[in-house]
């Protein structure tokens, strides 16, 4: 989404954009780079009638590296820019400065740039650059499209990663009926857990761990603690575990015949945790199972390309819900509501607030659940005011004036 908006700044700026660097997230520590990712030369390519975009910086302009900019306050960083910034801002803040300079970086940028009050050929771009010119690099396709075949013909023989192996598999399955799968984007690992700081049964010993893990990262900087874990989970700030999502997917309707993607990182509680959503759906299947380690070579211990293919299979799923609201959770509502696919939303006031029940019947459960979710199933939302473009994609990205 910064990437998007990168973009949107260029073209109001009338800038050329060298292409981005991408921050190490403190939690997952992944360091790669943008090229690593996407596919350069397609995004490029997309985007040469919008905004000129060169791969990196001219020789003229080499001293403007990350290490120049930690090393002292310097007149061609931006630091300043809010929160939601309007295009205004660019022109009176970075504008004199690229005129002065010939170069301007702006960093922090991740939600810099306002939702409302913008041209309409800027939100276009935006969405332009979201739904096209974001294409994953090759590798991360060819192991997506292989994990796609593998959910939609589970009777293959798991062949190894190769493209005459995969174009054989697939001119024999377009003759057959292909099977439908249900990606779970299952957003329950230790960071999440911690921020939400809600109790997941652990006991004394996992608050403590929670509690000590959360301080380390955010240095109390999560407002949820101030809430009971009852104010929480009523509120709907708990993420659904795996054994809710599993209840939760049972009660409308999925059962033991559902294949299930698990796209996720690493679970926070590991395999024992997802026992029981195992036990409710023991076709579920993830990387690991539906691929072997050489064919995951090249994603292994990358964060953001294990996360890339898990955007892709979702991408490509007949239905996909998530355990509870993020990132991940946002940009596929928006993706898919733009390819009009079907996306499951959780209620998770409604879902808190029915866990708390210790005394509802299966029935009465099955019955709340599935009118809570009436109208949270796939529906297209036109965005509201300050609400992402990313996540609402309409009527800005998809209805012509």
């Amino acid at each position: 989404m910064g990437i998007c908006d990168a973009v949107a700044v260029a073209k109001i700026l009338n800038a050329t954009l060298v292409i981005p660097y991408l921050e190490v997230n403190p939690v997952w520590r992944d360091a790669s780079y943008f090229s690593d990712i996407f596919d350069v030369d397609h995004f490029i390519d997309v985007l040469k009638d919008d905004i000129s975009i060169v791969k990196e910086l001219p020789s003229d302009f080499a001293w403007s590296t990350r290490e120049y900019y930690a090393t002292a306050i310097r007149a061609t960083r931006i630091k300043t820019a809010p929160v939601h910034a309007s295009a205004n801002w660019y022109l009176e803040n970075v504008s004199p400065i690229l005129e002065m300079y010939g170069i301007a970086a702006i960093s922090p940028f991740s939600h810099r740039l306002a939702f409302d009050n913008l041209p309409m050929d800027i939100q276009r771009l935006r969405c332009k650059v979201n739904f096209q010119a974001l294409a994953f690099v090759p590798h991360v396709r060819a192991l997506g499209d292989a994990l796609v075949n593998r959910l939609r013909y589970p009777s293959d023989t798991r062949s190894a990663l190769g493209t005459n192996n995969l174009r054989e598999t697939t001119d024999a399955n377009d003759k057959r009926q292909a099977g439908k799968f249900v990606v779970l984007h299952l957003r329950f690992d230790k960071d999440m857990a911690a921020h939400s700081a809600c109790d997941f049964g652990g006991g004394k010993a996992e608050k403590l761990a929670l509690a000590k893990y959360r301080q380390t990262i955010w240095q109390g900087r999560v407002l949820n603690s101030q809430f009971t874990d009852e104010e929480l989970r009523n509120q709907g700030r708990c993420p659904l575990t795996p054994e809710e999502i599993g209840l939760l997917l049972a009660a409308l309707g999925f059962d033991n015949n559902t294949r299930l993607y698990l796209a996720s990182h690493k679970v926070y509680g590991g395999e024992a945790r997802i026992s029981t959503l195992r036990a409710l759906f023991p076709l579920m299947e993830d990387k690991k199972s539906l691929a072997s380690w050489e064919e995951r070579a090249q994603i292994q211990g990358k964060a953001s390309l294990l996360a890339a293919v898990d955007y892709y299979v979702s991408m490509h799923s007949d239905i996909f819900i998530s355990a509870s609201p993020g990132n991940m959770h946002n940009a596929m509502v928006g993706h898919r509501t733009f390819n009009n696919l079907k996306t499951i939303r959780p209620n998770m006031a409604l879902m808190g607030q029915l866990f708390q029940n210790k005394s509802i019947s299966w029935s009465e459960f099955q019955q709340s659940v599935i009118e809570g979710h009436q109208n949270r199933q796939g529906e297209i939302r036109f965005r509201k005011p300050k609400q992402s473009i990313y996540t609402y994609p309409a009527p800005d990205c998809m209805c012509q004036a």
